[in-house]
């Protein structure tokens, strides 16, 4: 397991890094997020391709790290910038992966877990005015 390394990998992520992931993916990998689900390295790269091509200034920070002998957990928060209007607007999610490697130590699973609803459709403008109002009539 090269889980230091996998770190640093996605804290200086750039467009060009998404050659690298066979350093540390398997080729059958499979990869689930709240909007793809895919097998194999190059699904896995279209995914992180189009992720540059979306936004920009992404940033990885990996803030926790849980890990056992077959796999770990890191909480991390995504930086970025989306435009719209004319104007470049700072977000950030908050999540995690859940990650197992195989016998070579490479990762083999890899599922990202957030909150879709709290972390993106709620700071859109007009979907988040309806999610905001949602979650203050349910609310206890």
């Amino acid at each position: 397991m090269k889980l230091d390394a996998l770190i640093d990998f996605y804290q200086t992520f750039t467009p060009e890094s998404v050659a690298r992931f066979d350093a540390f993916y398997a080729d059958n990998v499979w990869f689930k997020d709240p909007f793809n689900e895919v097998r194999g390295l190059p699904a896995i790269q279209r995914i992180f391709t189009h992720m540059f091509s979306q936004v920009a200034e992404p940033r990885f920070v990996i803030t926790e790290q849980v890990v056992d002998a077959g796999g770990a957990m890191l909480v991390w928060e995504f930086y970025f910038r989306v435009h719209r209007w004319g104007r470049a607007e700072a977000m950030i999610l908050r999540g995690v992966s859940h990650l197992k490697f195989d016998d070579a130590g490479k990762v083999m699973f890899h599922r990202d877990y957030w909150d879709t609803a709290e972390e993106l459709y709620m700071k859109l403008p007009v979907l988040g005015t309806l999610m905001r109002s949602l979650r203050k009539a349910f609310a206890a």
